[in-house]
């Protein structure tokens, strides 16, 4: 009888404590911290939490988790810039640039980006915490994002979040509101996405101006992918991957050796040239070019890359970049090289095969970021909760229709006088070249007649070039840079005639 009545006991107690497990929808935790950056020490706040997405009706349909750090002490907030960060996927959580870029802790790793133990994070001295504050944002299903039920138990539409211009929607009013909790509307503002984030704030740049009412400072891609050439299937623009074959070869030291024993940056523009007048202009012939000129190319490209000429033109020119990954030491070391940054190696199960069996880099970053980040957000956000951290999120289907973006990043360019646009890209990121992202800037305004309004900073790692410690500390110093040179300084926003 006893043995019963306890087990009833500990049913009803399960019963009575256990909880569905959930996010809170709009709630903040607030920490205390000190940093030294650029041989300054400061103190600052950290807010993280979450804030909701609410529908037509008012009603909470979505929460999402964010951090935002403010530096002490400010006592001028009118004049103090604020940096709105997004990464990309779509589905990444704000979680890279966030521990490993512009964010005041760093990952614990090696100076070239590799993992260590123990895992965790430490100060970044290269931070730009101290010229701007930050707010880290995660879209919904990712980090601790999430949707939320209707009084009936059913989940909003995911159309409603998951597509480009919904994305760009809804995070607009999340922008405004959080703005206006923290009274940050006289502040400069910046936006920064990486890889998909780059298509994100070119659309954010247009629906915040037009729609929320809100201007911008600056712009700023990392490592950007631009779907307008991405999802177009067409071959010319593989043509924009042969200086990223040349960079990437030149660190693998495969290529000819009068080119390998120049340095990186001596070889590139001659290939860029070599790519806009001859490369693209032979893919867009196709079918019909001449033998002659298809042989002429393809000993140029195994010339520039460090492939065979027989693989090039058994691609016909169109090289993939799969491809690329596992032949480029197929016959060497038997390796693969990282998608997202070839310097790192990999190993397949067989060394035949058309593309490798995974990405080196983002397995080992993964290795890296994962326990830092949850290990950080509790213990040094007090940010305590059972839901998982989405590193990655199901977003899928992804509606990537009506992508105008490009032009939308025009438009706020053109009406905004005041707005600029940083472009940062690794020389060695194979999955959003760095060649690719200058095209983009090239495109975005076919006058020209803002092109004096474009910055592009190249560095010698991968798709996160920060991770090189090297890098960081240049990468955070353009971005210090560019806010410096985007702030109003008391110059009213008008345009002058020519």
């Amino acid at each position: 009888m006893k043995h019963y009545l306890a087990f009833l006991l500990s049913i009803t107690t399960i019963l009575v404590f256990s909880q569905k497990r959930k996010i809170p929808t709009d709630t903040t935790v607030i920490t205390n911290h000190s940093t030294t950056i650029k041989g300054v020490n400061f103190s600052y706040k950290a807010t993280t939490g979450t804030q909701p997405i609410w529908n037509e009706k008012d009603e909470p349909i979505a929460t999402l988790y964010y951090t935002y750090y403010e530096r002490n002490n400010i006592k001028d907030k009118a004049n103090r810039p604020l940096v709105i960060s997004f990464n990309g996927g779509p589905g990444s959580a704000s979680v890279w640039m966030h521990v490993a870029y512009t964010g005041p802790k760093v990952l614990n790793i090696d100076d070239e980006g590799y993992p260590v133990q123990p895992y965790g994070v430490k100060n970044n001295p290269n931070s730009i915490l101290d010229v701007a504050d930050i707010v880290y944002v995660n879209p919904v299903n990712t980090g601790y994002s999430r949707m939320i039920e209707d009084k009936e138990g059913n989940l909003p539409k995911r159309e409603t979040f998951f597509g480009i211009n919904a994305d760009i929607k809804y995070l607009a009013e999340w922008i405004n509101t959080f703005v206006s909790r923290q009274n940050r509307w006289e502040s400069p503002k910046y936006i920064i996405g990486e890889s998909y984030g780059g298509t994100r704030v070119m659309g954010l740049a247009k629906e915040l101006q037009n729609s929320q009412w809100m201007y911008l400072n600056g712009v700023i891609l990392v490592s950007p992918a631009d779907y307008k050439l991405y999802s177009t299937s067409q071959p010319v623009y593989s043509a924009l991957n042969l200086p990223y074959f040349t960079a990437a070869a030149w660190y693998q030291k495969v290529l000819p050796s009068e080119l390998q024993q120049k340095d990186l940056l001596e070889i590139l523009p001659e290939v860029e040239n070599y790519t806009i007048n001859t490369v693209m202009p032979s893919l867009a012939k196709g079918g019909f070019i001449s033998e002659n000129e298809k042989q002429e190319v393809a000993k140029k490209m195994a010339y520039y890359s460090g492939l065979s000429e027989k693989s090039i033109l058994q691609h016909n020119l169109d090289v993939p970049t799969r491809f690329f990954w596992k032949e480029l030491l197929r016959d060497k070391t038997g390796q693969t090289i990282g998608r997202l940054d070839s310097r790192y190696l990999g190993i397949d199960k067989t060394e035949a095969g058309s593309s490798p069996d995974y990405s080196p880099e983002l397995t080992m970053w993964n290795h890296a970021f994962t326990p830092a980040i949850n290990y950080y957000i509790r213990e040094h956000l007090n940010f305590k909760t059972d839901v998982k951290y989405n590193m990655f999120g199901d977003v899928h289907p992804w509606d990537r229709r009506n992508d105008n973006t490009r032009d939308g990043l025009r438009q706020a360019m053109a009406q905004n006088p005041y707005l600029k646009v940083l472009i940062q890209s690794g020389y060695y990121d194979g999955a959003t070249t760095y060649f690719a992202a200058k095209y983009t800037m090239w495109q975005i305004d076919p006058s020209g007649k803002m092109k004096d309004r474009f910055t592009f900073k190249g560095y010698r790692s991968g798709h996160m070039m920060y991770l090189r410690k090297e890098d960081l500390i240049s990468a955070n110093d353009d971005l210090r840079e560019f806010i410096n040179n985007s702030l109003s300084k008391g110059k009213s926003a008008k345009y002058l005639k020519n």
